[in-house]
């Protein structure tokens, strides 16, 4: 089932997720409909929040550096209360968000992670990561954790941003 996204600046997106305590159906339901989601959209990873719903969820399908073209579902992860247990070094990236559609900016984050959390299953799994996945992973778990990519902007930025916005919104709703 395709869920609407929620789009900045809907209030919910700055929640901060609760962990799940059990794996279940409900629980790979959500993971599904989210990855049909995010293929819809043509986003490379979805987080719970970002559909309305308050569990520590994400999914990505990052494409692997090697790649021209996109595999659908070559590179599919699902992660159940993700955790960053260690990140290293720096890294400069344009990113996107399906939340704050048409705009992008530079974002600092760490270019390796190492992260924790469940698989589908509610098996544990450890994954190391580096390169746009990385950027991926950090961006994903800041949803997670009630954080937008443009809370980590100068705070120029951020208005300037916001403002725009804004602005498409109200022209939005005056096409109405």
């Amino acid at each position: 089932m395709i869920l609407n996204i929620l789009k900045y600046p809907d209030p919910f997106l700055k929640t901060k997720a609760t962990p799940v305590d059990k794996v279940d159906d409900g629980i790979r339901k959500l993971i599904d409909d989210m990855v049909e989601t995010m293929y819809v959209a043509k986003g490379i990873g979805l987080a719970s929040v970002q559909v309305g719903v308050d569990k520590r969820v994400i999914v990505l399908d990052v494409p692997g550096e090697e790649e021209n073209e996109r595999v659908k579902g070559k590179n599919l992860v699902a992660l159940v209360n993700p955790e960053i247990v260690s990140a290293e070094g720096e890294t400069v990236y344009e990113e996107g968000c399906l939340s704050v559609p048409g705009f992008t900016a530079d974002v600092e984050r760490a270019s390796r992670l190492k992260v924790r959390a469940l698989d589908r299953d509610g098996k544990p799994v450890e994954i190391k990561a580096g390169g746009l996945f990385a950027i991926a992973l950090q961006h994903e778990i800041d949803h997670i954790d009630g954080i937008l990519f443009i809370d980590r902007l100068s705070r120029l930025k951020r208005e300037m941003i916001k403002r725009k916005l804004k602005k498409a919104l109200e022209a939005e709703e005056r096409a109405l």
